[in-house]
């Protein structure tokens, strides 16, 4: 049975980013992927959220936390927004509503086939898989493979998987270390460079 991959190559997941902004664009598309990238969610959290959760009306401006009530665990988690994440956001929300009035109570990606209807997680699959396959990542890319991409990139930037076991909300870093993807050529850099 495959496992579902992170995208490792720093280069890959910048062709597999761009592929909705630049060679098959569509923005929805491209800030579900830089949203799932970047919070380390699970897809079906990502489908749940409306506007009301990223946009503080009042102060017309996005919010700098949002909080998630995870559909699986049952547990609140506050996310910060960085600045990648953030920047997609505001293009996508003055391109929805451009031609309507906001609303907070509207889902974030919708789908077409009804009022206020998020996309399910087989079109999520699909928008995922398109752009892996156009970038040359045939093989165990899914929706899952974006909360695993934070994980490993993070994991490779030093953050230390007791915090990043936190921030999955795994109950074992056994969970935690399995998420991590770690292959054999990670742990021979470690074994190189340890020079004693």
């Amino acid at each position: 049975m495959s496992t579902t991959q992170p995208i490792r190559s720093k280069k890959l997941l910048e062709e597999f980013k761009e592929y909705y902004q630049e060679e098959n664009p569509n923005i929805r598309n491209y800030t579900l992927i830089i949203l799932g990238l970047n919070t380390a969610l699970r897809i079906s959290d990502i489908l749940s959220l409306k506007w009301g959760d990223i946009y503080d009306e009042k102060k017309e401006q996005l919010k700098e936390h949002i909080e998630v009530f995870e559909k699986k665990t049952g547990k609140s988690k506050i996310i910060a927004l960085n600045v990648s994440t953030s920047n997609a956001l505001y293009d996508y929300k003055n391109y929805v509503f451009s031609h309507m009035p906001y609303d907070a109570k509207q889902y974030l990606f919708l789908s077409q086939k009804g009022d206020n209807i998020p996309i399910c997680r087989s079109q999520a699959y699909r928008i995922i898989k398109q752009a892996a396959n156009a970038t040359g990542l045939y093989e165990h890319i899914s929706c899952h493979s974006l909360r695993k991409t934070f994980g490993y990139h993070a994991w490779k930037q030093g953050i230390p998987p007791a915090l990043l076991m936190d921030i999955y909300n795994h109950s074992s870093y056994k969970i935690t270390k399995r998420y991590l993807c770690i292959e054999q050529d990670e742990r021979d850099e470690v074994y190189k460079n340890i020079c004693l």
